[in-house]
Parts: C-alpha cells; structure tokens; sequence
C-alpha cells in the first residue's frame, strides 16, 4: 500500500471514531434530560392530585363551616394562582422554578389555614369524607417531598454530566442546559416554635 493510502485510511479511521464518541455522548445526554423531564412530569403530576383534591376538601369543611368564607376564598385564589403558573416543562431559569414553588407555597399555606379552621369545628373531624380527604391529602404532600427529592437527584445527575468535560463540549454544541432544582422554602433552616 501507498503511504498516501494508509494516511487516508487513518484519518477516515479517526473520523468515524470522533463520530462515534461524539454520538455516543449525544445519546447519553438526551437520556439524562429525558430522565429530567420524566421527573419533572412526575412532580407536577402529584402537585395536580393535591389542587384536584382541593375542591372536595374545601367543600366538605364548607358544609360544616359555611361563615368562614375567608378561609375558603383564600384556597381558592391560592389553588388558581397555582394553576396559573404553566412553566411549559422542566425549565432551565431557578427564578420560573421559584415562582412556581412560591405559588405552591402559598397553596399550602391556604390548606394550613383551612385545617385550622378545622379544628373549630369538632364535627368536621369525625366526617368520615373530610377525614379521608385529610388522609389523602397528608399522603400527597409526602409523594410531593418524594417527588421533588427524586427530581433534584435527577437533575444532579443531569447538570453533573453536562458540566463534566468532555461532555460540556458536546452539551454547548448541542444545547443542552443546566436544569433548575427545587431549593427550601424560605425560613425552613429555622426550627418551629413549639409552645404550650
């Protein structure tokens, strides 16, 4: 063989190895982001199970409370700001991802208040309908922590991969993003007061 030849068949050689790897990674990080929005998916799928679980609960303690309208409107803004927040998926920008959880924390705060309300009303507590609301309620805010847990744990795994060289070459050629995680709510590294 010619050395020209055997030049040419090593560069093609390296070539198709370069493809290869650079496919490979390619492949790689579009699992990882699929993996991300599988996650993200799944946390606003039990973010939906609780505003779907709103309405019953709200109108279960209304039977049994109908002067505390306060209380019932402040749910129902809280449920609609919720509902109001579309971030269109898994979302790149940490201040969408604070929105939305600013808009959940406020929803969760309305839901505080109405169990307060609860415990004015001795009735309510022994309705056996608000009683398993409250059960499936209290389930669904743990499949939220889990959930949320579980997409931070995918979307490290995810921006590790991107930020790791040489996949950060590949991820700036190809558009791959850093994804938002879910941070603490504000004033949750303070213990509660417990008084009595």
């Amino acid at each position: 063989m010619k050395r020209g030849t055997i030049i040419l068949i090593v560069v093609v050689l390296v070539i198709v190895l370069a493809v290869s790897n650079a496919i490979g990674r390619y492949n790689t990080l579009v699992g990882l982001e699929e993996g991300v929005t599988a996650a993200w998916s799944q946390v606003e799928n039990v973010y939906q199970r609780r505003a779907d679980l709103i309405p019953n609960l709200v109108a279960t303690v209304k039977g049994f409370a109908e002067q505390e309208q306060e209380v019932f409107i402040g749910v129902t803004e809280a449920r609609s700001k919720v509902n109001q927040i579309n971030l269109g998926g898994v979302t790149d920008s940490q201040e969408l991802l604070n929105q939305f959880q600013a808009a959940q924390g406020g929803l969760s705060s309305a839901l505080s208040r109405l169990l307060v309300t609860v415990e004015r009303y001795p009735d309510i507590k022994s309705n056996q309908n608000f009683l398993d609301l409250q059960a499936q309620l209290e389930g669904t805010e743990n499949r939220i922590a889990v959930e949320r847990r579980r997409y931070n744990e995918v979307a490290q795994a995810y921006n590790t991969s991107v930020r790791r060289f040489p996949n950060s070459l590949y991820a700036g050629i190809f558009g791959f993003e850093r994804k938002a995680y879910f941070q603490a709510d504000s004033g949750a590294d303070a213990a509660p007061k417990v008084e009595f």
